[in-house]
Protein backbone atom coordinates (compact mmCIF):
# COMPACT_ATOMS: atom_id res chain seq x y z
CA UNK A 1 0.00 0.00 0.00
CA UNK A 2 3.00 2.33 0.18
CA UNK A 3 6.57 2.87 1.20
CA UNK A 4 5.97 2.18 4.89
CA UNK A 5 7.09 -1.43 4.43
CA UNK A 6 10.60 -0.18 3.63
CA UNK A 7 10.85 2.00 6.73
CA UNK A 8 12.94 1.11 9.74
CA UNK A 9 11.03 0.33 12.94
CA UNK A 10 12.13 3.68 14.34
CA UNK A 11 10.98 5.62 11.27
CA UNK A 12 7.60 3.87 11.30
CA UNK A 13 7.10 4.81 14.98
CA UNK A 14 7.96 8.41 14.07
CA UNK A 15 5.54 8.59 11.17
CA UNK A 16 2.70 7.21 13.28
CA UNK A 17 3.42 9.49 16.26
CA UNK A 18 1.53 12.72 15.43
CA UNK A 19 3.00 14.52 18.44
CA UNK A 20 6.45 14.44 16.85
CA UNK A 21 5.49 16.58 13.85
CA UNK A 22 4.12 19.79 15.36
CA UNK A 23 6.29 22.93 15.17
CA UNK A 24 4.02 24.50 17.82
CA UNK A 25 4.70 22.40 20.93
CA UNK A 26 7.07 19.60 21.83
CA UNK A 27 5.94 15.99 21.83
CA UNK A 28 5.83 15.78 25.64
CA UNK A 29 3.40 18.67 26.08
CA UNK A 30 1.23 18.70 22.97
CA UNK A 31 -1.02 15.78 23.91
CA UNK A 32 -1.66 17.15 27.42
CA UNK A 33 -2.38 20.54 25.86
CA UNK A 34 -4.82 18.94 23.40
CA UNK A 35 -6.67 17.14 26.20
CA UNK A 36 -6.89 20.39 28.19
CA UNK A 37 -8.17 22.43 25.21
CA UNK A 38 -10.84 19.91 24.18
CA UNK A 39 -12.01 19.35 27.78
CA UNK A 40 -12.27 23.09 28.47
CA UNK A 41 -14.07 23.69 25.18
CA UNK A 42 -16.53 20.91 25.98
CA UNK A 43 -17.17 22.38 29.42
CA UNK A 44 -17.96 25.75 27.84
CA UNK A 45 -20.29 24.15 25.30
CA UNK A 46 -22.16 22.25 28.00
CA UNK A 47 -22.54 25.37 30.12
CA UNK A 48 -23.81 27.59 27.34
CA UNK A 49 -26.21 25.40 25.39
CA UNK A 50 -29.21 23.12 25.60
CA UNK A 51 -27.87 19.61 26.03
CA UNK A 52 -28.94 16.06 26.68
CA UNK A 53 -25.94 14.27 28.18
CA UNK A 54 -25.12 10.56 28.60
CA UNK A 55 -27.99 9.28 26.44
CA UNK A 56 -27.59 5.48 26.27
CA UNK A 57 -27.62 3.94 22.80
CA UNK A 58 -26.71 0.52 24.23
CA UNK A 59 -26.10 -1.26 27.51
CA UNK A 60 -22.33 -0.71 27.80
CA UNK A 61 -20.83 1.88 30.15
CA UNK A 62 -19.39 3.91 27.26
CA UNK A 63 -22.34 3.41 24.89
CA UNK A 64 -23.68 6.89 25.42
CA UNK A 65 -24.20 10.06 23.41
CA UNK A 66 -24.07 13.74 24.31
CA UNK A 67 -26.50 15.82 22.26
CA UNK A 68 -26.04 19.58 21.86
CA UNK A 69 -29.24 21.04 20.42
CA UNK A 70 -29.49 24.04 18.12
CA UNK A 71 -29.92 27.34 19.93
CA UNK A 72 -33.14 27.98 18.01
CA UNK A 73 -34.19 24.57 16.70
CA UNK A 74 -36.59 24.38 13.80
CA UNK A 75 -39.04 21.51 13.50
CA UNK A 76 -36.32 19.41 11.90
CA UNK A 77 -32.59 20.08 11.91
CA UNK A 78 -29.33 18.55 10.70
CA UNK A 79 -26.84 16.96 13.08
CA UNK A 80 -23.06 16.72 13.05
CA UNK A 81 -22.07 13.43 14.70
CA UNK A 82 -18.57 13.80 16.15
CA UNK A 83 -16.36 10.74 16.70
CA UNK A 84 -13.33 11.48 18.85
CA UNK A 85 -9.74 10.50 18.24
CA UNK A 86 -7.11 9.32 20.72
CA UNK A 87 -5.63 6.38 18.77
CA UNK A 88 -8.61 4.23 19.85
CA UNK A 89 -7.17 4.21 23.39
CA UNK A 90 -7.76 7.58 25.04
CA UNK A 91 -10.22 10.50 25.12
CA UNK A 92 -14.00 10.18 25.32
CA UNK A 93 -17.24 11.92 24.42
CA UNK A 94 -16.64 14.09 27.50
CA UNK A 95 -13.86 15.85 25.55
CA UNK A 96 -15.90 16.01 22.37
CA UNK A 97 -18.35 18.91 22.60
CA UNK A 98 -15.88 21.73 21.92
CA UNK A 99 -17.04 22.09 18.29
CA UNK A 100 -20.69 22.61 19.24
CA UNK A 101 -21.01 26.41 19.77
CA UNK A 102 -20.41 27.59 16.17
CA UNK A 103 -22.72 24.87 14.84
CA UNK A 104 -25.63 25.05 17.29
CA UNK A 105 -25.77 28.81 16.72
CA UNK A 106 -26.41 28.05 13.03
CA UNK A 107 -29.22 25.54 13.63
CA UNK A 108 -27.10 22.37 13.59
CA UNK A 109 -27.20 19.83 16.43
CA UNK A 110 -23.92 18.22 17.52
CA UNK A 111 -23.83 14.64 18.80
CA UNK A 112 -20.68 13.33 20.53
CA UNK A 113 -20.36 9.55 20.44
CA UNK A 114 -18.88 7.45 23.25
CA UNK A 115 -17.33 4.05 22.52
CA UNK A 116 -15.17 1.48 24.32
CA UNK A 117 -11.55 2.44 23.88
CA UNK A 118 -8.71 -0.10 24.12
CA UNK A 119 -7.69 -2.19 25.92
CA UNK A 120 -11.32 -2.80 26.92
CA UNK A 121 -12.61 -2.12 23.43
CA UNK A 122 -11.67 -4.34 20.50
CA UNK A 123 -11.46 -2.71 17.05
CA UNK A 124 -14.46 -4.72 15.78
CA UNK A 125 -16.44 -3.57 18.83
CA UNK A 126 -15.65 0.12 18.33
CA UNK A 127 -16.73 0.00 14.69
CA UNK A 128 -19.99 -1.74 15.63
CA UNK A 129 -20.67 0.70 18.46
CA UNK A 130 -20.36 3.72 16.17
CA UNK A 131 -22.68 2.09 13.64
CA UNK A 132 -25.20 1.26 16.36
CA UNK A 133 -25.09 4.82 17.69
CA UNK A 134 -26.15 6.09 14.26
CA UNK A 135 -28.95 3.54 13.97
CA UNK A 136 -30.14 4.65 17.43
CA UNK A 137 -30.18 8.31 16.38
CA UNK A 138 -32.12 7.49 13.23
CA UNK A 139 -34.74 5.56 15.22
CA UNK A 140 -35.11 7.79 18.27
CA UNK A 141 -34.69 11.30 16.90
CA UNK A 142 -36.93 11.74 13.86
CA UNK A 143 -36.44 15.51 14.10
CA UNK A 144 -32.87 15.03 12.89
CA UNK A 145 -32.89 15.41 9.10
CA UNK A 146 -29.49 14.76 7.65
CA UNK A 147 -26.53 13.33 9.54
CA UNK A 148 -23.02 14.63 8.89
CA UNK A 149 -20.24 12.47 10.27
CA UNK A 150 -17.13 14.18 11.58
CA UNK A 151 -14.20 12.18 12.90
CA UNK A 152 -10.70 13.15 13.93
CA UNK A 153 -7.69 10.82 13.69
CA UNK A 154 -8.91 7.43 14.99
CA UNK A 155 -12.41 8.92 14.85
CA UNK A 156 -11.94 9.66 11.14
CA UNK A 157 -11.12 5.97 10.69
CA UNK A 158 -14.33 4.98 12.51
CA UNK A 159 -16.36 7.48 10.46
CA UNK A 160 -14.86 6.05 7.26
CA UNK A 161 -15.83 2.55 8.42
CA UNK A 162 -19.43 3.78 8.63
CA UNK A 163 -19.34 4.45 4.87
CA UNK A 164 -19.01 0.71 4.18
CA UNK A 165 -21.87 -0.33 6.49
CA UNK A 166 -24.51 -2.79 5.33
CA UNK A 167 -27.46 -1.24 7.12
CA UNK A 168 -29.86 -4.11 6.44
CA UNK A 169 -28.84 -5.85 9.67
CA UNK A 170 -29.68 -2.68 11.63
CA UNK A 171 -33.20 -2.46 10.16
CA UNK A 172 -32.80 1.28 9.70
CA UNK A 173 -30.80 3.40 7.27
CA UNK A 174 -29.46 6.62 8.80
CA UNK A 175 -29.78 9.63 6.51
CA UNK A 176 -26.04 10.29 6.17
CA UNK A 177 -25.54 13.30 3.92
CA UNK A 178 -21.85 13.98 4.45
CA UNK A 179 -18.65 12.78 6.09
CA UNK A 180 -15.80 15.02 7.24
CA UNK A 181 -12.68 12.93 7.83
CA UNK A 182 -9.95 14.92 9.59
CA UNK A 183 -6.35 13.69 9.79
CA UNK A 184 -7.43 10.07 9.72
CA UNK A 185 -5.96 6.62 9.15
CA UNK A 186 -7.55 4.42 6.52
CA UNK A 187 -5.11 1.50 6.33
CA UNK A 188 -4.41 -0.04 9.74
CA UNK A 189 -1.74 -2.48 8.66
CA UNK A 190 1.25 -0.14 9.24
CA UNK A 191 0.30 0.45 12.87
CA UNK A 192 0.50 -3.28 13.62
CA UNK A 193 4.25 -2.70 13.70
CA UNK A 194 4.16 0.28 16.11
CA UNK A 195 3.52 1.03 19.78
CA UNK A 196 -0.07 1.92 18.86
CA UNK A 197 -0.95 -1.77 18.62
CA UNK A 198 0.30 -2.55 22.15
CA UNK A 199 -3.10 -1.65 23.58
CA UNK A 200 -5.17 -2.56 20.50
CA UNK A 201 -3.63 -6.02 20.14
CA UNK A 202 -4.89 -6.36 16.57
CA UNK A 203 -4.03 -9.28 14.35
CA UNK A 204 -3.33 -8.69 10.67
CA UNK A 205 -6.80 -10.06 9.87
CA UNK A 206 -8.49 -7.62 12.26
CA UNK A 207 -6.49 -4.71 10.84
CA UNK A 208 -7.36 -5.63 7.27
CA UNK A 209 -11.10 -6.09 7.84
CA UNK A 210 -11.18 -2.73 9.61
CA UNK A 211 -9.22 -0.78 7.00
CA UNK A 212 -11.48 1.56 5.00
CA UNK A 213 -8.96 1.50 2.12
CA UNK A 214 -9.83 -2.16 1.61
CA UNK A 215 -13.57 -1.58 1.82
CA UNK A 216 -14.16 1.11 -0.80
CA UNK A 217 -17.22 0.16 -2.84
CA UNK A 218 -18.76 1.82 -5.87
CA UNK A 219 -20.74 4.83 -4.77
CA UNK A 220 -24.48 4.21 -4.54
CA UNK A 221 -26.79 6.85 -6.06
CA UNK A 222 -27.49 8.16 -2.55
CA UNK A 223 -23.85 8.10 -1.42
CA UNK A 224 -22.91 10.99 0.83
CA UNK A 225 -20.43 13.73 0.08
CA UNK A 226 -16.98 13.13 1.61
CA UNK A 227 -14.45 15.74 2.72
CA UNK A 228 -10.97 14.44 3.52
CA UNK A 229 -9.07 17.05 5.51
CA UNK A 230 -5.40 16.89 6.46
CA UNK A 231 -3.10 19.21 8.40
CA UNK A 232 0.02 20.79 6.92
CA UNK A 233 1.95 19.46 9.91
CA UNK A 234 0.51 15.95 9.90
CA UNK A 235 3.21 13.33 9.34
CA UNK A 236 4.00 12.27 5.77
CA UNK A 237 2.32 8.90 6.43
CA UNK A 238 -0.90 10.51 7.68
CA UNK A 239 -0.86 12.80 4.65
CA UNK A 240 -0.22 9.87 2.30
CA UNK A 241 -3.07 7.86 3.77
CA UNK A 242 -5.51 10.77 3.36
CA UNK A 243 -4.43 11.29 -0.24
CA UNK A 244 -4.66 7.60 -1.18
CA UNK A 245 -8.04 7.11 0.50
CA UNK A 246 -9.54 10.17 -1.19
CA UNK A 247 -8.21 8.94 -4.55
CA UNK A 248 -9.70 5.47 -3.98
CA UNK A 249 -13.12 6.95 -3.14
CA UNK A 250 -13.03 9.24 -6.16
CA UNK A 251 -12.09 6.34 -8.44
CA UNK A 252 -15.13 4.45 -7.12
CA UNK A 253 -17.46 7.31 -8.04
CA UNK A 254 -17.80 9.08 -4.68
CA UNK A 255 -18.07 12.87 -4.47
CA UNK A 256 -14.84 13.73 -2.65
CA UNK A 257 -13.14 17.00 -1.72
CA UNK A 258 -9.68 17.28 -0.20
CA UNK A 259 -8.80 20.11 2.14
CA UNK A 260 -5.14 20.64 3.03
CA UNK A 261 -5.19 22.98 6.01
CA UNK A 262 -2.20 25.31 6.24
CA UNK A 263 -0.52 26.31 9.49
CA UNK A 264 -2.07 23.62 11.69
CA UNK A 265 -0.88 20.32 13.14
CA UNK A 266 -2.61 17.05 13.97
CA UNK A 267 -4.14 18.56 17.11
CA UNK A 268 -5.17 22.15 16.44
CA UNK A 269 -6.57 21.08 13.06
CA UNK A 270 -9.58 19.84 15.06
CA UNK A 271 -9.36 22.04 18.18
CA UNK A 272 -10.07 25.11 16.07
CA UNK A 273 -13.57 23.83 15.19
CA UNK A 274 -14.56 25.81 18.29
CA UNK A 275 -13.94 28.97 16.22
CA UNK A 276 -16.70 30.40 14.01
CA UNK A 277 -14.20 31.83 11.52
CA UNK A 278 -12.01 28.72 11.13
CA UNK A 279 -11.95 27.51 7.53
CA UNK A 280 -13.00 23.95 8.41
CA UNK A 281 -15.94 25.23 10.49
CA UNK A 282 -17.07 27.27 7.48
CA UNK A 283 -16.59 24.37 5.05
CA UNK A 284 -18.74 22.12 7.28
CA UNK A 285 -21.48 24.75 7.54
CA UNK A 286 -21.38 25.21 3.76
CA UNK A 287 -21.65 21.45 3.19
CA UNK A 288 -24.72 21.32 5.45
CA UNK A 289 -26.38 24.41 3.92
CA UNK A 290 -26.04 22.99 0.39
CA UNK A 291 -27.99 19.83 1.20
Amino acid sequence: MGGWRDMSAEALEDHYSPSRWSPRLDRDTIIDAHLAVTAAGTERARASGQTLLHVPYGDGDEEKLDIYFPTEPSETFPALVYIHGGYWQCMSKDDSGFAAPPLVSQGVAVVAVGYDIAPKGHMDTMVLQVRRSLAFLAERYPRIRGIYLCGHSAGAHLAAMVLSTDWTEFQVVPDIKGAVLVSGLYDLEPILHTYVNDALNMSREVAQRNSPMRLVTSAAPAACEVLVAVAQHDSPEFRRQSQEYSQALRAAGWSVSVLDLAGVDHFDVIERLSEDSYVLTQVILNMISRA
